[in-house]
């Protein structure tokens, strides 16, 4: 494509940036930028390069009328029920930072080669690097968030917070652990192969009590059409490890207190088979960006999580391009949500934000995730994110790892995926 690295980023983006203030694209550092000191695979918590910025405006619920334009639904719902408290402070936009060589070279030739097969469960292309850098179709748009560039290898110790309407927190505390296949160094590049293994992850349960010891792994398929997800369980009641005959959708995902499917994690994974999927365009909004300044080790959860939502004074949001997608529940299937709108940064092809509906298309859930460039793996990494519940009045709080030791070790490479089995779960327990 001869508009790649002229008009567009090697993803596609839009370089030039808006009269609105989108940023325009300068992509001028390469992982660790210069000045920061910054050890790469331990662990070590991002440093916020625009710790001394200050908020250009607030949009409250005051002025939001004068900025709804920008917003999602579930935007506009947060300052509807906490019209007191809820404020999204708008930061000057960055755009500095750009993905590898070789990440961008599987981009140049996917956007020749790539192709939607097996009626929209699988994708013909190559690995490590978003498939379709000029989407066409909404499943176009949603395949980049499944098989974008993000860590190979990561190990988080996460706190999972679920804040009860009246500001009372239930806690979780998980060991996560996973491979992903297609960002490998040696696999960016080739081509995805169809029968292959997309992801392995395994999770172990430290908190609550009466769930420690728990462990589940899953093995995630590159392609829905020629494999299933497989998962299985290690219950330390019983100190056996079992097959879970079902593994995703809408099914809850442990830990979360309901309030998560498993298909919500990262706002949206597994197979797309039960949703129509089309593309809404391409939109400027005020999204979580660079977001540093929420994941500082010095944060104390007593300050961040306040009720209904997050303290805002952590948060930091840009005004940003994304593209939009919209699934509908096909006739003949079931979930939870009927309706769910993802909204995809066209720098990344991460998505970032998502509305979910009920049955009587309302407006239920709002979830965000504050993506940050991490410097170990030269690419985008999802840290915090939250889940609000309109209804209930209460929210989650997933991926915490601010008053851990360490944060996210991330492409340390010292996973393989023999590390990824039932026989790993049960060894693991013991």
């Amino acid at each position: 494509m001869d508009s790649l690295d002229k008009q567009n980023t090697c993803t596609g983006a839009e370089k030039q940036g808006t009269k609105e203030g989108v940023p325009e694209y300068s992509g001028k550092w390469l992982g660790t930028p210069p000045g920061v000191e910054y050890k790469a695979h331990v662990g070590q918590h991002p440093t916020d390069i625009y710790a001394s910025e200050k908020p250009l405006f607030v949009i409250d619920a005051k002025n939001v009328d004068q900025y709804a334009d920008f917003l999602s639904d579930g935007q506009k719902a947060m300052f509807q029920k906490y019209p007191e408290t809820f404020r999204i402070p708008v930061y000057p936009g960055h755009r500095d930072f750009r993905f590898p060589d070789a990440v961008c070279a599987a981009v140049r030739k996917n956007a020749q080669e790539s192709e939607i097969i097996d009626n929209g469960l699988g994708v013909k292309g190559n690995m490590g690097a978003i498939n379709f850098p000029f989407p066409k179709s909404g499943l176009e748009i949603l395949w980049n968030t499944l098989l974008p560039t993000r860590p190979y290898t990561e190990h988080t110790l996460r706190d999972v917070a679920n804040v009860l309407s009246d500001g009372t927190i239930s806690w979780g505390r998980n060991d996560n652990r996973s491979l992903d296949i297609p960002n490998m160094p040696d696999n960016v590049g080739k081509p995805i192969d169809r029968n292959g293994t997309m992801a392995y992850g395994m999770n172990k349960v430290l908190l609550p009590l009466r769930e420690k010891g728990s462990i589940s792994i899953s093995q995630e398929p590159v392609n829905f059409a020629a494999n299933k997800r497989k998962a299985w369980s290690y219950d330390p009641g019983i100190r056996r490890v079992r097959q879970v005959p079902e593994f995703g959708f809408d099914q809850p995902l442990s830990g979360t207190g309901g309030k998560m499917t498993i298909d919500s994690d990262l706002l949206f994974n597994g197979s797309p088979e039960r949703y129509e999927w089309k593309s809404l365009g391409k939109r400027q909004m005020y999204i979580p960006a660079n977001a540093y300044r929420i994941h500082q080790p010095n944060i104390k959860y007593s300050d961040l999580l306040a009720k209904g939502h997050a303290n805002p004074d952590y948060m930091r949001y840009e005004l940003r391009r994304f593209w939009v997608v919209q699934g509908t529940l096909k006739e003949g299937f079931r979930h939870l949500y009927p309706k769910r709108v993802l909204f995809v940064d066209e720098d990344t092809g991460h998505s970032v934000a998502s509305d979910m509906y009920d049955a009587q298309g309302k407006i239920w859930k709002h979830a965000l995730v504050n993506d940050y460039y991490a410097y170990d793996i030269q690419g985008w990494n999802t840290g915090t994110s939250f889940y609000h519940d309109l209804n209930s009045g209460s929210y989650l709080a997933y991926n915490l790892f601010q008053e851990r030791e360490r944060g996210p070790v991330l492409n340390k490479g010292d996973y393989v995926p023999g590390m990824f089995t039932p026989e790993a779960a049960r060894s693991a327990g013991n």
